[in-house]
């Protein structure tokens, strides 16, 4: 987007308008069946979509401050001569819900109210119209058909139902494909259900991906007999590693990832079969990763995304700036900055970088089926903010999960994580690793923790890699083990995410 703050559009913007207005209502209607969306797709150069997402955003800048008080105040106080971020600390806490919407008012037709998690601090209240829930719901839909296909199947949906957002949007948007049965993270409804309707059927299960596990996990204890079921696996809500898509695929047939953000809306992007094929060949291949991603340790997850209905850019800090772009939004968010760190690329661009390394992405869209839409590509390498350091060395939350997941009998007993930092009477400070596990701790599983995380924390991450050589004896992390729901970890069965990061102790 232009980032110039005005309060007038430009002569060259009001020509821009002008020419995309006539191409956004071809858009809308080539979205009205899944065939057609498909097709527009495939058909539109990537520089188009660049272009006409740019426009849009700057469009819904106009609009926004044009008919959104809060937003035209917050505007009007900043000193910038650039449009400048929004997030909760400087738009959401400081003006009311009203405020924020058109006409300064949520008293709109059919207006819901999504609360998020919590799992961040407190709760908020988000207000949404009709048409931008189904315009969100459509795309979910689409996404869906894109990943598993156009066969009969039946969604168990296992995200939390009540007032937060994933829950009771997922069960809507995929009732466009077919039966949904609303169980939320109810292993015993999910594995009764299983059980009536019995393996004639498909089944497409959502959830949280430490759910998804735990349920495999519960079922394997109970002997379900998985291979007489054709299940798929559809995850979000938070990142998910290889090593744990590699563990659910023992018993999924295909494992998909979805990206969004309560702050902002449910389904923003999507894994596809190409962006997935990307991710573990930058896995296996640390050229692939360096071209693509930078030299962070953590290997990011890959999505692609719909630019006409969300403008995303990458601010100096290397974080993801969200507009969503669409007219129907009660309560637009304009440059919305959830304080993910990862970048974006047009689906050239990355054909260009991954051909500097020799790939070919037309061979990688054969070789995974992917059905070939040029939407520009996203990748999430996690919040800024859940992060430990030790001598100079990041380690993240998804540095733990591929390291867990490379012993897959520790992954199979562990039911979620924290990271922390333990600090001695005398002012040392090491990394502290805490697990939620299945089993009885005892001195001998946690030396076993402690010696296959730290060897695989050392060959995955470059900083701490570094600093272990210089530091050994600082960085031999304290492994504590909690039984299920002990310790710090007693809190969980309320939450509708499990804690992955603690602060410092």
């Amino acid at each position: 987007m232009n980032l110039d703050q005005r309060t007038q559009p430009t002569v060259r913007e009001r020509l821009e308008f002008a020419l995309q207005t006539p191409c956004d209502w071809i858009l809308k209607a080539s979205c009205v069946t899944y065939a057609t969306f498909l097709v527009m797709f495939r058909l539109l150069p990537p520089a188009y979509l660049s272009w006409a997402s740019r426009v849009k955003a700057r469009k819904a800048y106009y609009r926004a401050l044009r008919r959104v008080p809060a937003y035209r105040q917050f505007i009007h106080t900043q000193g910038s001569p650039l449009i400048p971020e929004t997030d909760k600390e400087t738009y959401i806490k400081a003006y009311e819900t009203g405020a924020r919407c058109l006409d300064g008012s949520f008293f709109h037709g059919r207006t819901m109210i999504d609360e998020s998690s919590g799992s961040t601090g407190t709760p908020y209240n988000w207000v949404r119209s009709e048409t931008e829930r189904h315009e969100s719901h459509t795309f979910v839909s689409y996404f869906a058909t894109y990943c598993y296909g156009r066969e009969r199947w039946i969604t168990i949906n296992a995200f939390s139902m009540g007032a937060w957002a994933t829950g009771i949007n997922m069960g809507i948007s995929l009732q466009k494909n077919g039966i949904v049965k609303n169980t939320g993270p109810d292993i015993a409804k999910i594995l009764h259900t299983l059980r009536v309707f019995g393996p004639e059927y498909t089944y497409l299960i959502t959830g949280y991906p430490p759910f998804l596990k735990h349920l495999i996990d519960v079922a394997d204890e109970e002997g379900f007999p998985f291979e007489k079921y054709r299940l798929y696996g559809l995850a979000g809500g938070e990142g998910m590693s290889e090593g744990l898509r590699d563990y659910l695929l023992r018993r999924f047939a295909k494992v998909y990832s979805g990206y969004g953000a309560t702050d902002l809306e449910i389904g923003i992007a999507g894994e596809t079969p190409v962006s997935i094929a990307i991710r573990r060949l930058a896995r296996e291949r640390e050229d692939v990763k360096l071209a693509l991603f930078g030299s962070d340790s953590r290997l990011p997850m890959v999505f692609q995304y719909n630019p006409v209905m969300h403008h995303i850019e990458v601010n100096e800090n290397e974080e993801v700036v969200f507009t969503i772009s669409r007219s129907s939004l009660l309560s637009p968010r304009i440059r919305y900055n959830v304080h993910d760190l990862g970048g974006v690329l047009t689906s050239d661009e990355m054909a260009e970088r991954l051909a500097a390394v020799g790939v070919d992405i037309e061979q990688l869209r054969r070789d995974s089926g992917d059905g070939n839409v040029r939407l520009p590509f996203l990748w999430i390498f996690g919040r800024r903010d859940h992060t430990i350091s030790v001598m100079g060395a990041n380690i993240y939350p998804e540095d733990i999960e591929q390291c867990l997941y490379y012993d897959t009998a520790l992954a199979e007993m562990t039911h979620s994580f924290c990271l922390s930092l333990a600090e001695s009477p005398n002012g040392d400070v090491r990394p502290r690793f805490l697990f939620e596990i299945s089993r009885e701790p005892d001195a001998e599983l946690s030396r076993r923790f402690s010696a296959s995380i730290l060897s695989r924390l050392v060959e995955l991450n470059a900083d701490f890699r570094e600093a272990w050589r210089e530091y050994p004896e600082t960085l031999v992390p304290e492994i504590q083990l909690y039984r299920l729901g002990e310790g710090p970890f007693a809190g969980d069965a309320g939450r509708i995410k499990q804690a992955r990061f603690l602060p410092a102790a």
